[in-house]
């Protein structure tokens, strides 16, 4: 499991941890959790989700433009993740 990264909600936020590391970014209030990981493209997530007012649909999370914001380096990131689970807090 040293290669899985972990996706959840809290609050308004978001939170993708791998390892020692966790990145937190805005999300809508309204999202009340991540229900799968349809698909992981190092750095590209396509999730379906729960939202209070939508229900169920699909969302797409695109970590490296996140890790550019916060000047990690997405190659370097992102190279030994595998996968990513989702992570019920």
């Amino acid at each position: 499991m040293d290669d899985m990264a972990k996706i959840s909600v809290e609050g308004k936020y978001s939170i993708f941890s791998f390892r020692d590391t966790r990145i937190r970014f805005r999300t809508s209030t309204k999202l009340k959790k991540y229900l799968r990981v349809k698909e992981w493209d190092n750095g590209y997530l396509v999730v379906d989700v729960d939202y209070s007012t939508l229900g169920e649909t699909e969302e797409y999370v695109d970590i490296t433009s996140i890790l550019d914001d916060l000047y990690i380096d997405p190659d370097r990131f992102l190279k030994p993740i595998k996968g990513v689970l989702i992570d019920h807090v």
